[in-house]
């Protein structure tokens, strides 16, 4: 099911674009979370205890073929520059 609002929710982990049911994380409760993706949360919790600088190791290669960055070291200096603002890693 794609989100009809205008709206694009971003997992705020790993800044993967959140578009459709299945993209979402879990609560505790089974009930869907809108902050966390999938891949980063369920069932109330992180599936790894990760470094902010280790998700970007771990991101930049899937999203550095192209969409949207054109090189590894392209898409971490933007990561660098998003990902302190993400909800997880930001500093209170």
């Amino acid at each position: 099911m794609q989100r009809k609002d205008e709206t694009m929710l971003f997992c705020q982990s790993c800044a993967m674009p959140m578009v459709k049911e299945g993209d979402f994380g879990t609560n505790a409760d089974g009930s869907q979370n809108t902050d966390y993706c999938v891949y980063c949360y369920q069932d109330g919790k992180f599936l790894s205890e990760i470094t902010m600088e280790e998700m970007i190791d771990f991101c930049a290669p899937i999203v550095s073929k192209g969409n949207p960055y054109n090189s590894v070291k392209q898409a971490k200096v933007a990561m660098l520059g998003i990902f302190p603002k993400l909800k997880r890693w930001k500093e209170n």
